[in-house]
């Protein structure tokens, strides 16, 4: 799919006057594999931790993808992501960062590791 980056890339080129039919023809045929042109369904990572610190263990996630909740698999070293940031550096993008009240307002362990959920997206 077309990011931003390449765009830009492409708006520099036009600038410069060095945009070719190919990189036009290049954007055009990733714009026909989607179809319709359509945006891709959104994907959603629910990721909870034992902190708000991106590099803390993950014990809980759940996949939202194709319409479907996908939990992760039961052994914990088959989980695709063991920390936020190893989600981070796979393309997803925090939509949703811990809600910091919850920890404040619940500081018993049951409800604390509620407050340390992040939200991703792609």
């Amino acid at each position: 799919m077309v990011d931003a980056a390449r765009l830009t890339r492409w708006l520099d080129k036009l600038r410069k006057g060095t945009l070719t039919e190919q990189d036009l023809q290049e954007a055009l045929d990733e714009f026909k594999q989607r179809g319709d042109g359509a945006t891709a369904p959104q994907k959603l990572l629910y990721l909870q931790t034992h902190s708000t610190a991106v590099d803390s263990p993950v014990n809980g996630m759940s996949i939202v993808e194709g319409g479907e909740v996908r939990l992760p698999p039961e052994d914990y070293d088959d989980w695709p992501y063991h920390t936020v940031l190893d989600a981070l550096q796979d393309g997803w993008r925090v939509v949703k960062f811990p809600e910091l009240s919850l920890l404040f307002d619940h500081p018993d362990e049951v409800d604390r590791w509620m407050g340390c959920e992040f939200i991703l997206e792609k």
